[in-house]
């Protein structure tokens, strides 16, 4: 008899050579095709599909006058981006296919960060929920969405780690650690692209390349300088997941990396990407970035900027129109030549021939998909359910929450009765007259059962200018400041219990929404302190993009709950559980700071030569820490509470000695639902080395594991580590720096977040 392992390596190395037998011939074929269209083309349209614009204002059945239409029609664009409305973009696509000599069909790409016309909670909160499978499913249905209106191409994921609170770009990603950004954004990745091959596969593209959520001081297109050691350890991992996840592009960044911005930087983008990490989609810039490079003082003028995009692998200019005006300029003057244009045009049009469109340039612009698979009833009731997975539970004195509907509930506060802040951030196609607000949510969940009372209470902040500015179109009303919170109080005498809510407003986070201050805005606190001296029970359902300083509240406030911005379902979704249909089961993927003066804060910080253990709180001279305030994070990362108690126990090894970096051994720990309430609870394994040749972070996240878990019952938790686990960039390699196996010590941690943890001892050998 044939043993069945060896059975079952013969059958999974026949499979294997299938797979890569058919992917040489699908490479062959494509190479073939893009070769003898290229043959065809002038050097104009070569450079032409370099070219990417925004669509501008097209309305159907007049494109025909637009300059858009006419720059497509002389095949002088590669691609369009942010443009609504299937019918139109079906319209620039004939005009590309039927007009333009060589009928390429373009690109159609959108800004779809968390949801097309079914908004999602903003990708922070995503990751919160710590939940790869519903991100996946978030990104598969956005693609569903977006392709059924037209789009073939999203800017999605960002996988920019960030340690800054003051960032405004924190709400677009996955928090400060790199394995979560890694894990969520090889789900995006694998949700927005399946294979390709079904007309609601879109190809994502992944940004932005490279450490964009390091900038200096929080402050958004500021500059960035790192060792290169730091760059691999801590900001590269989720670029690099996404890349092996088959991203079809990336787009570079607007920051420098080493003096040079990463448009032109020649080491990022083939050394790294291409060379070391085998990339073999194509790269665009972000928004007009080699316009950007003369404000750098690196180039002299766009031509000088698009020669050192170009040559450093930058394949597509977006909106700088660098390429399409000086390319042919540079090429009379020897500083590029065809053959450098030749790489960037095939690149794109690989893209093109990935998704289909020489087959059937039209696959995205079915007219009839419109109606089924766009803003459905199945995608919101996902959207709500998973909006509740999100929200975390911060603080809950003698179990405030969940409320009871019964008598009088109070709701106050700026974002209670505002539609078009519940989506968030960065939602170009939402239509946020079609959310109900908090207040209509609550209305509805209490309609029969209990009163609701309420007050907008405040402004959302003092200044009306900076209110402005900080609303970006999404407008609160302004009310009279000492009218308006004598009304409020009026209405919290009158209640049982007093909901708030209160925080940012949408676009307080998101691209260009850097903050200095992070505490709850003026007028806001001035009226939540007043409430406070009531008496009465508070909740607070905390509105934010990013982690905010919470101190006084923390103090003060019974009960509170960070509820991010949570998409087009949110009213209903903080209504499921504010009244205890649902468990809060997010856990914090930033470290919320007790002072502005902390950040950056993080919990995998390196340990200095005269170390403050996190959590001491007594002053000490001559060490690493501060006069006014402690080292450790108000909460730390992994962080979120539940409306039943979960308990750790038996946490063993299953032996402590690892021998190779192939061997391995399995950890366990037992968690048991000692509650009345089924729940789930995110289980976090963390790694810390006691001595190394490069110094090592306190701990590393290395596992975790979203577990359902009901009342009274108890689950046997497992993670299995092998030596793998235990590599890290030590030394310089041929392009960067490689990953080593270290013998040693180490700890292996397990726990409900970061801050409380069992552990174990493992040694290598």
């Amino acid at each position: 008899m044939i043993d069945k392992k060896i059975l079952y390596h013969i059958f999974s190395s026949f499979v294997m050579f299938v797979a890569l037998s058919s992917c040489s011939r699908d490479k062959a074929d494509m190479d073939k095709f893009v070769s003898e269209l290229m043959g065809r083309m002038t050097l104009e349209e070569k450079i032409g599909q370099l070219n990417l614009q925004v669509a501008g204002d097209i309305v159907t059945g007049d494109a025909q006058d637009t300059a858009v239409l006419s720059e497509i029609e002389a095949g002088n664009m590669g691609g369009i981006f942010n443009l609504k409305g299937v019918g139109k973009i079906r319209e620039l696509q004939e005009v590309a296919v039927n007009k333009s000599r060589m009928g390429i069909p373009l690109l159609v790409g959108m800004d779809v960060i968390h949801g097309y016309e079914t908004i999602f909670p903003i990708p922070l909160a995503l990751s919160c929920s710590w939940d790869s499978a519903a991100v996946e499913e978030v990104a598969r249905i956005s693609a569903k969405e977006a392709s059924a209106d037209g789009i073939n191409w999203v800017f999605s994921p960002m996988v920019d780690v960030a340690l800054d609170a003051r960032w405004g770009r924190v709400a677009e990603g996955s928090g400060e650690d790199p394995l979560v950004n890694s894990i969520m954004g090889r789900a995006m990745v694998r949700g927005y692209q399946g294979d390709l091959s079904r007309n609601d596969n879109v190809m994502s593209c992944v940004k932005h390349f490279a450490l964009y959520g390091a900038v200096e001081a929080g402050r958004d297109y500021n500059t960035v300088d790192m060792s290169r050691l730091r760059m691999y350890e801590q900001y590269f991992p989720p670029y690099k997941a996404c890349v092996e996840a088959g991203a079809g592009s990336v787009m570079s960044s607007f920051n420098l990396v080493g003096g040079i911005p990463a448009t032109a930087n020649q080491w990022l983008l083939n050394d790294v990407l291409r060379n070391e990490w085998k990339f073999d989609g194509f790269v665009v810039t972000d928004y007009a970035s080699i316009n950007e490079m003369m404000a750098h003082r690196v180039a002299r003028n766009k031509k000088d900027a698009s020669c050192r995009a170009l040559l450093a692998g930058t394949d597509m200019d977006m909106c700088s129109r660098g390429y399409i005006e000086t390319l042919k300029e540079l090429i009379r003057e020897g500083e590029v030549t065809e053959d450098d244009i030749d790489v960037a045009c095939r690149r794109i049009l690989e893209a093109k021939y990935k998704l289909g469109l020489f087959d059937n340039p039209f696959k995205y612009c079915d007219t009839t998909r419109r109606q089924t698979d766009i803003y459905t009833k199945e995608h919101r009731e996902r959207a709500r359910a998973i909006a509740t997975e999100t929200f975390v539970l911060l603080k809950n004195e003698n179990s405030l929450l969940p409320l009871k509907k019964k008598g009088r509930i109070a709701l106050i506060g700026p974002l209670a009765d505002t539609r078009s802040n519940m989506t968030g951030m960065w939602t170009v196609a939402a239509a946020s007259e079609r959310s109900l607000s908090l207040k209509e949510g609550m209305e509805k969940a209490l309609e029969g059962k209990a009163k609701l009372l309420y007050a907008q209470g405040c402004n959302l902040m003092a200044d009306s200018v900076a209110q402005a500015d900080a609303e970006f179109g999404k407008h609160i009303k302004r009310v009279n400041s000492a009218s308006a919170g004598l009304e409020a109080l009026r209405v919290a005498r009158e209640s049982d219990v007093i909901v708030c809510a209160m925080g940012e407003c949408a676009e307080m986070t998101g691209e260009s929404s850097s903050r200095s201050d992070l505490s709850l805005p003026d007028e806001q606190m001035s009226l939540l302190k007043e409430l406070a001296k009531l008496g009465k029970p508070i909740v607070l359902l905390n509105f934010s993009g990013r982690a905010t300083v919470m101190t006084w509240e923390s103090e003060h406030i019974p009960a509170i709950m960070n509820v991010w911005f949570g998409g087009s379902e949110m009213a209903d979704a903080v209504s499921d559980v504010l009244f205890g249909s649902v468990s809060p089961s997010g856990k914090l993927t930033v470290s919320m700071p007790r002072n502005v003066g902390q950040l950056p804060l993080y919990y995998n910080h390196l340990s200095t030569g005269r170390p403050v253990e996190d959590g001491e709180k007594k002053f000490r001279k001559y060490a690493s820490n501060y006069l006014d305030v402690r080292n450790d994070a108000l909460y730390p990362f992994g962080y979120g509470l539940s409306y039943t108690n979960f308990e750790y126990y038996d946490f063993i090894a299953s032996k402590n000695v690892l021998n190779s970096r192939e061997d391995s051994l399995i950890v366990s720990v037992r968690v048991a639902n000692e509650g009345n309430m089924n729940a789930s609870e995110v289980v976090q394994l963390y790694v810390s080395a006691d001595c190394f040749a490069f110094a090592r972070p306190k701990k590393e996240l290395c596992k975790f594991a979203r577990v359902e878990i009901p009342a009274g019952e108890e689950r046997n938790v497992e993670f299995i580590l092998t030596g793998e686990d235990f590599c890290f960039y030590s030394n310089q390699g041929v392009y960067g720096y490689n990953k080593t196996y270290n013998a040693g010590t180490y700890k292996v941690m397990v726990g409900p977040n970061s801050a409380e943890l069992s552990s174990v001892q493992i040694e290598l050998r």
